[in-house]
C-alpha cells in the first residue's frame, strides 16, 4: 500500500513538474547565465535528481523563478535537447529523456553498526524518577489546552523571564506547597538547576555575565557535577562540615554565598536543623551574603511534616531554585529561580534578550498542569509509590542484611546504606559485576573536606525511584546479593 502511494506521488510529480532548485551562482563564468543554467540542468539530470520522464517547467515560469530572460531558458533547453538529455514534443512540453541514465554511484559496502552499549540490568542510581510513571495522558491534555488557548504573541520571541502564566502559577504553588514568598516578577524560568548555576556564576551563551561571585560555601557532600561546573566558571568552593543536624553553618567565614540543600541534604539525608536555618539567615544579613537553596526534592516527604523553604524566612537573602526533574522528568528541562529583587535584572541580563533555552509551549503546558491540579495529583500519587518502595527497601535489608544501616529515608527518592568500614569500594565493584548500577558515597565527597571536621564513612547511595515498578523487586534482590556480610565478632570479645 505504501509503495503504491509513493509511485502515485512520483507519477504526479513527473506530470506537473517540480521545483528545480537550480544554483546559478557560477553565472559569471564562461557563457554567462545561459551556460550556467545549461550546466545546472545537465548536472541535475546526470545525477538523477531529475528522474527520466520528469516534466520541466515552461520557459516563462522557470525564467520568472530564476530571474533570467525567457530566451535564456529556451536556449538552455534547446542545447540539452540537442545533446539527448531532454526531449521536446508539441503538446507534451519538455521532459527529461527516458534514456538519460543517472550517474551510477559506486556500490557501498554496508557498514556494520557499532554494538550498542548494554545498560545495567538493575538501575539503582540516584537522581532520576520512574520514567514509566510520567503522566502522559494528563500532560497531553495540558499541552492541548495550552496550545488552544495560547495568544498569537506566544509564537514570537520569548521573554527571558519566562511566560507570565507559568510564573503566576508557580507563585501560588510554591507559596502553598513550599512556603515560598514571592511575586511573578521575581521568578526567572530556566532549564534546570545546572542552568541556574551557569546564569548566576558564569558567562552564558548569550554573552551575559554572571550575577554572583565566589568563593561559594557548599556542603561537604554534594553533586560533583555542580562543583565541576562552578570550577569551570572560576568559582572556588569551600566545603562546610556536616553532622546529623545538617551543614555546620557556624563555620561560614568570608564566603559571599552558600549553597545548601536544607529540606533534604544531598546525598546523606536529613533536614537542616531549625536553629541552623535561622543562623544562616543571620549570617547572610550580617555579611551581606546570599543563600542558594537547592529544593531538588522538597515535595517528597514520608515520615515527617513538610519542611518549608528557608527562603520564607527572608526572601531578600535567599535564591530559591527548583525544577520538575524529580517530580516529573528531567527530559522536560524546566526549572525556576525565585530571586531577591536586587538580582532580577542581572539574572535577566545573563540570560539574554530572548528565551533561548526553555520551550514556551512547555512553559504554558506546565502552567496548565499546575493550575488544573494535575501536578498536585501526580505528586501525591508518586509520593505514595516512592514511600512504598522505600518501605520495601527497608524491609528487604532488615531480612537479608540487618547489619546495614539505612539513613536519609524520611524524604526524597534515594537512601544511603551505611557499610562496614573499608567495604564501599568492593561493594560498588561487586555491584557492577552483577549488573547493579549504584553510587558509592565517596563519589559525592568534596575533595577538600577534612577527616577531622567531616569523617568519611563507607556507604552506597541507592535510588528507590529509578527502576520501573515491575523491575523493582528484582533490583532489591540483586542489591541484597552484593552487600558485604556482617563483621565477624572478635574472638573473646
Amino acid at each position: 500500500m505504501a509503495d503504491s502511494r509513493v509511485n502515485s506521488w512520483m507519477d504526479s510529480a513527473r506530470r506537473v513538474g517540480a521545483d528545480l532548485h537550480l544554483d546559478l551562482s557560477e553565472s559569471s563564468g564562461p557563457g554567462g547565465r545561459r551556460a550556467a543554467l545549461t550546466r545546472a540542468l545537465g548536472d541535475a539530470v546526470r545525477s538523477g535528481r531529475l528522474a527520466p520522464g520528469t516534466r520541466l517547467p515552461p520557459y516563462r515560469s522557470l525564467a520568472a523563478d530564476l530571474g533570467v530572460a525567457r530566451n535564456t531558458v529556451a536556449d538552455a533547453y534547446a542545447e540539452l535537447v540537442a545533446e539527448g538529455w531532454l526531449t521536446a514534443r508539441q503538446g507534451s512540453g519538455t521532459r527529461v529523456a527516458e534514456r538519460a541514465e543517472p550517474l551510477r554511484r559506486a556500490e557501498r559496502v554496508p557498514r556494520k553498526a557499532p554494538p550498542r552499549a548494554r545498560g545495567p540490568r538493575h538501575d539503582l542510581r540516584q537522581g532520576t524518577p520512574d520514567a514509566s510513571a510520567f503522566p502522559r495522558a494528563a500532560w497531553l491534555a495540558s499541552c492541548r489546552r495550552a496550545l488552544q488557548q495560547a495568544p498569537n504573541e506566544v509564537f514570537g520571541p520569548g521573554d527571558p523571564a519566562g511566560r507570565i502564566e507559568l510564573r503566576e502559577a508557580l507563585t501560588e504553588y510554591l507559596a502553598r506547597a513550599r512556603g515560598v514568598r514571592t511575586e511573578p516578577d521575581r521568578i526567572v524560568i530556566c532549564s534546570g538547576f545546572a542552568h541556574a548555576l551557569r546564569l548566576l556564576f558564569g558567562q552564558d551563551r548569550s554573552g551575559g555575565g554572571g550575577v554572583l561571585r565566589g568563593p561559594l560555601a557548599v556542603e561537604a557532600y554534594g553533586l560533583g557535577f555542580h562543583r565541576e561546573l562552578l570550577a569551570a566558571a572560576g568559582v572556588r568552593t569551600v566545603p562546610l562540615p556536616l553532622d546529623e543536624d545538617g551543614a555546620r553553618v557556624d563555620r561560614l567565614a568570608r564566603e559571599r554565598a552558600v549553597l545548601l540543600t536544607p529540606a533534604h541534604q544531598f546525598p546523606t539525608g536529613g533536614p537542616l536543623h531549625p536553629e541552623r536555618r535561622a543562623a544562616v539567615i543571620d549570617w547572610a544579613r550580617a555579611r551581606g551574603g546570599v543563600i542558594l537553596e537547592d529544593d531538588y526534592d522538597g515535595e517528597f516527604r514520608y515520615d515527617r511534616k513538610p519542611v518549608g523553604a528557608v527562603q520564607g524566612l527572608d526572601p531578600e537573602r535567599v535564591i530559591f531554585i527548583g525544577s520538575v526533574s524529580k517530580s516529573l522528568s528531567p527530559a522536560l528541562r524546566l526549572g525556576w529561580m525565585v530571586l531577591p529583587e536586587r538580582y532580577v535584572g542581572d539574572a535577566l541580563a545573563a540570560k539574554g534578550e530572548r528565551e533561548a533555552w526553555v520551550s514556551v509551549l512547555d512553559q504554558l503546558s506546565l502552567a496548565d498542569f499546575i493550575v488544573s491540579g494535575a501536578y498536585d495529583r501526580h505528586v501525591r500519587r508518586m509520593r505514595q509509590r516512592y514511600r512504598s518502595r522505600r518501605d520495601r527497601l527497608v524491609a528487604a535489608l532488615a531480612e537479608h542484611a540487618p547489619h546495614v544501616e539505612v539513613t536519609g529515608v524520611a524524604a526524597g527518592l534515594h537512601a544511603v546504606l551505611r557499610l562496614p568500614p573499608g567495604t564501599e569500594r568492593s561493594t560498588v565493584k561487586a555491584a557492577t559485576w552483577q549488573g547493579v548500577a549504584l553510587d558509592g558515597l565517596a563519589e559525592f565527597r568534596h575533595p577538600d573536606a577534612t577527616e577531622e571536621e567531616t569523617p568519611a564513612r563507607d556507604g552506597i547511595v541507592v535510588g528507590c525511584a529509578t527502576p520501573s515498578e515491575h523491575a523493582y523487586g528484582a533490583a532489591l534482590e540483586a542489591l541484597c546479593g552484593v552487600l558485604p556480610p556482617a563483621e565477624e565478632p572478635t574472638p573473646g570479645g
